[in-house]
Order: C-alpha cells, then structure tokens, then sequence
C-alpha cells in the first residue's frame, strides 16, 4: 500500500456522511508505519471499542470503510478464522465486523459483514511479520505472494459487496 495523508483518509470513507469521516479517530502513528507490508490500513477506534476502519487502495481509488462488531469476548478454547488473511484466533480475535452499504442502502440500514482478525494487522499475519498464538497459520502450498494476492482479493470483494 501506498502511504497515505490524513486528508486522503478522512476523503476516502464511502459508508459515512463527510461530518462523521471527519470527526474519525485516526492512526497516530502514520508516519511510522511500514507501508510496504499493508494491504490495507485498518485500526480500532479506542474511544468506542465496538468500531473500527479500514483505508484500501481499490482499482486505483481510496475506499475506507467503518466497522462494527460486537464487544463480546469469546471464550479462549474457541478459534475462529479470519475470511481475509485465514488466519485463526483463540477466544475474541476473530470477529463478525459488519459494514453499512454506500448511499440509501446504508441509510436504509442495510449492511455486509465478514469475519475479520480483530486487530486488523492480516497484513502482518501473511507476510509472517507477526506471529498468531500457536496454531494460527496453516502451512501453505501457495507463495507469500499468492496469499498476499489472495488476501487483497477477499476484501476487495468484500469492498464491492457494499456498493451492491
């Protein structure tokens, strides 16, 4: 990913009005991240922890989303799979994130949702630049490449349910 301003963050959200991109907490670290190993940018709102956001570069455009999920936790013995990088997380560290659909769909209430890793970082997790609890990755016959590939295609299409 290419990295990104403040402003081309806050002009890139799709399923909110212009106020609320405003008014949206944002990464502090920006100029510290490693662009390089993203995917995607995706945070956690720490002011409200049922919410988060997500900035990728689709067919050449910013498209940024905001997330729900629950806060309920889940127990540690249970595991969940990522839909995006296929990463699998004990207890909470996978969850349902659901997104409101652009235009009157959203207004309507109207929503797609997918299961993500909770911290957001599937970058990370495909490039083996963090490691999950034991267990978590699979091993794999397709390259860091194709996953990477792979991974991007998934929330891509992901993207493109909401204008559905």
């Amino acid at each position: 990913m290419r990295a990104v301003s403040e402003q081309d963050i806050r002009a890139s959200f799709v399923n909110c009005s212009k106020g609320e991109a405003k008014r949206l907490p944002l990464p502090r670290d920006l100029d510290e991240r490693r662009w390089d190993d993203l995917d995607f940018l995706g945070w956690r709102d720490l002011s409200a922890p049922d919410r988060s956001y997500i900035v990728m570069e689709l067919r050449g455009e910013l498209v940024g989303i905001t997330l729900r999920f629950p806060s309920q936790q889940r127990g540690f013995l249970h595991r969940s799979m990522c839909s995006v990088c296929l990463t699998t997380h004990p207890g909470s560290g996978v969850s349902l994130m659901t997104a409101r659909k652009r235009g009157q769909a959203g207004r309507d209430g109207n929503s797609v949702g997918i299961y993500l890793c909770t911290d957001l970082d599937c970058s990370l997790y495909v490039r083996g630049r963090k490691t999950p609890a034991p267990g978590g990755r699979f091993e794999e016959s397709l390259t860091v490449e194709q996953q990477i590939e792979r991974t991007r295609g998934k929330l891509a299409a992901f993207l493109d349910l909401l204008a559905a």
